[in-house]
C-alpha cells in the first residue's frame, strides 16, 4: 500500500481543508470567504480544531490575498463570542485598540485617552507588546505614568468603574488570538489576526476607534464595522499605525454612524513638518502632562486626537467645536497626576 493510498483510506478529509481550498485554489479557482464561512473558520481556529500546518497555510493565504470586509466581520464575530464579554458593554464608552507600537514619536494618544477618562468617558484599551525592540508599546508606557496594567478581566472592569480607564492585554482577553499574533517572527509577516484584533471591541462598546498604517485598510475597517452593525466607529491613518492624529498632516477619518458611512478630512495643524525624536523616552509622557516640558508636536497630537474622538462620540457638532473642547480639556487637566 502506498503512503498516499494509506492517507486516503485512513484519514478522511479534515473539515478545515475546504476553507484552505477556497482561498488557495489558484488564480481562477480561489475566492474570498463569505462572512459566514469566515465566522466558522475562525470559530474552528479559536476552538483548536485545526492543525498547525492548516493554520499556517490559512494565515499566509489570507495575508497574500488581504482580508475583505466580509471576512473581517466574520472573524470578529467568532472572536467576540470567544471573549464572552459583550454582556458588560455598559462598562465601556469607547473601545481603543493599540497594537502597532511607536518608533518615530512617543504614544501621545495615550494621554488623549487619559484626558477623555478624566472627563468622564470610560475608555477600554487592549493591545499586545510586539516583537520589535525599536518600537515603544502602550503596555510598557503605562508604568511610566504610575498606572497599573490590568491582569484579569475582573480587574479591568473595576478600573473602568473607578478610574474610567483600563488597559488589558490580548493575552488575557483571548489567549488563542495572542498566540497567533506571536507567530509573526516565525512566519515573517503579519497575519489577518493583526487586523481582526483592532476591530475586536470585546466589550461590545457603542463607540470604537482604530488606527491603521496602510491607507487601503481604512475603508476596509469602515465597511467591516458597518457589517458588524457597530453603532459608531472610526478609522484613521494614525501616526505609526496607532490611533493618533499626526498634526503635521491632513487626516482622513472614515467612520460609520448607525449604518451611515462618512468620510471627513481634518486639516494639518502645522504648516511645517517636525523632525522625529532622536530617542523615545517614556518618562516624557508624564512630564508633558504635568507641564514640566513644552512640546508643541506632542500637545497638538494629544489635542487633535482627542478632538477626533469627541466628534466620534457625538459630544460636539463640528470640527471647530471638537478642537475647542479638546483644548479646554487639556488646559483644565489635573497637572498633579502621574507624578
Amino acid at each position: 500500500m502506498t503512503f498516499s493510498h494509506h492517507l486516503k483510506t485512513s484519514h478522511p478529509e479534515h473539515p478545515f481543508a475546504e476553507t484552505i481550498r477556497i482561498l488557495g485554489k489558484g488564480k481562477k479557482g480561489s475566492r474570498a470567504l463569505t462572512k459566514d464561512e469566515a465566522y466558522h473558520a475562525m470559530k474552528m481556529i479559536l476552538a483548536d480544531e485545526v492543525l498547525p500546518v492548516q493554520l499556517g497555510a490559512f494565515l499566509m493565504l489570507m495575508r497574500v490575498k488581504e482580508e475583505t470586509p466580509e471576512e473581517l466581520a466574520g472573524f470578529v464575530l467568532a472572536a467576540r463570542e470567544s471573549c464572552k464579554l459583550a454582556d458588560d458593554s455598559a462598562l465601556v464608552d469607547l473601545d481603543w485598540a493599540t497594537y502597532a507600537g511607536k518608533r518615530r514619536h512617543l504614544p501621545w494618544f495615550l494621554l488623549s485617552a487619559l484626558l477623555l477618562a478624566e472627563n468622564g468617558i470610560k475608555v477600554f484599551m487592549h493591545g499586545s507588546p510586539g516583537p520589535s525592540a525599536s518600537r515603544v508599546y502602550t503596555q510598557h508606557c503605562l508604568t511610566y505614568l504610575g498606572l497599573q496594567v490590568a491582569t484579569t478581566v475582573e480587574q479591568a472592569k473595576k478600573q473602568l468603574i473607578d478610574q474610567h480607564f483600563s488597559y488589558l492585554s490580548l493575552e488575557k482577553i483571548c489567549p488563542k488570538l495572542h498566540e497567533i499574533i506571536e507567530l509573526r517572527p516565525i512566519l515573517g509577516l503579519r497575519s489577518p489576526v493583526h487586523t481582526l484584533v483592532k476591530l475586536l471591541n470585546p466589550f461590545n462598546a457603542q463607540y470604537s476607534i482604530q488606527g491603521i498604517f496602510h491607507p487601503s485598510y481604512r475603508s476596509v475597517h469602515q465597511q467591516a464595522a458597518a457589517l458588524l452593525q457597530q453603532p459608531h466607529a472610526a478609522a484613521l491613518k494614525g501616526e505609526g499605525g496607532e490611533t493618533e492624529r499626526n498634526p503635521d498632516m491632513e487626516c482622513l477619518v472614515q467612520s460609520v454612524h448607525n449604518g451611515v458611512m462618512c468620510d471627513e478630512t481634518w486639516p494639518a495643524l502645522f504648516v511645517h513638518r517636525h523632525v522625529r525624536a532622536e530617542s523615545l523616552e517614556p518618562e516624557q509622557l508624564a512630564m508633558v502632562w504635568q507641564g514640566k516640558i513644552q512640546d508643541e508636536f506632542a500637545e497638538a497630537s494629544i489635542i487633535g486626537t482627542t478632538a477626533i474622538t469627541l466628534k466620534l462620540l457625538g459630544k460636539v457638532g463640528n470640527q471647530e467645536q471638537a478642537q475647542q473642547l479638546a483644548t479646554d480639556f487639556w488646559l483644565q487637566r489635573d497637572k498633579k497626576r502621574f507624578s
